[in-house]
């Protein structure tokens, strides 16, 4: 890690460790690269993330790596295996809320140092489609959990990005697939990261 460069944690699910796509093809490592384009010097995040965490899976997982930060920039995105899993909303959001409030700590205790994706719709993907489930109750859980963590980051003073809109516009499309047929290609977390990286801006921008 350069010492001279602001150090990025990145947390989350298979959506963070790039399931399916080269390390640095994963949104992180894009919009890393994207501000340092811009002249910001964000170091290559560390990722604490696995294909199928769960919120509690994650925060074991920080648990074990303790200890972290400070760090300059930390990004948050998980909750699509709970939602995949069955389970209940407002379960996700005392756990959401809780992992927020440790990722504001570890950037040392500042909210306008966190940025948090919210959930894409595998509901409309290939995988989601040949799933068996009702891909239009999917969306309105997914939508439920958006909104709560939303609401979360709000009274944290947290930036959120909502990427679920473009997931349900072009998540379909070959070229925005992996070849699982279920998690995002690079084209689409460059996606992702157009729409993070005016936001990243604001946040690191002395």
């Amino acid at each position: 890690m350069r010492t001279d460069a602001i150090s990025y944690l990145a947390l989350g699910d298979s959506y963070t460790i790039g399931e399916a796509v080269a390390p640095e093809d994963r949104w992180p490592a894009q919009l890393a690269r994207a501000l340092r384009a811009e002249g910001i010097a964000l170091d290559t995040p560390r990722v604490i993330a696995t294909t199928g965490w769960t919120t509690d899976e994650l925060s074991a997982a920080i648990d074990a790596a303790l200890p972290l930060g400070p760090h300059g920039f930390v990004s948050l995105a998980i909750g699509v295996n709970n939602q995949y899993r069955g389970r209940d909303v407002d379960e996700y959001r005392g756990e959401f809320a809780a992992l927020l409030e440790r990722a504001i700590g570890f950037a040392d205790a500042r909210p306008n140092r966190v940025l948090v994706l919210s959930i894409p719709d595998w509901g409309v993907t290939p995988f989601g489609a040949s799933s068996g489930r009702d891909t239009a109750n999917i969306a309105r859980e997914l939508d439920a959990y958006n909104a709560a963590a939303a609401e979360i980051c709000a009274q944290h003073g947290v930036a959120f990005v909502d990427i679920a809109p473009l997931s349900r516009a072009r998540g379909a499309e070959p070229a925005m697939l992996a070849a699982d047929g279920l998690h995002p290609s690079a084209a689409m977390y460059a996606e992702w990261t157009r729409l993070a990286l005016p936001v990243a801006r604001a946040l690191l921008r002395p």
